[in-house]
């Protein structure tokens, strides 16, 4: 059961063939395979992604020298 990374609900609606919505915090899931993204759908409709929040560890670190 797919659970959301933002607010934990299982109330998630399936609304295309890898993409999801939380009816507990209102963003949008895709899945391909194992990766994840996550979207907040703003006033017009469009999709904001917030991957950065939700995903750190998985992007590469830059150190500044």
């Amino acid at each position: 059961m797919l659970r959301c990374p933002n607010c934990n609900s299982k109330d998630i609606g399936k609304i295309g063939s890898h993409q999801f919505y939380c009816w507990g915090c209102f963003i949008e899931l895709t899945v391909n395979g194992e990766k994840m993204s996550v979207f907040q759908v703003e006033e017009d409709g469009t999709l904001s992604s917030l991957d950065d929040l939700f995903f750190e560890e998985e992007m590469p670190e830059l150190h500044a020298n």
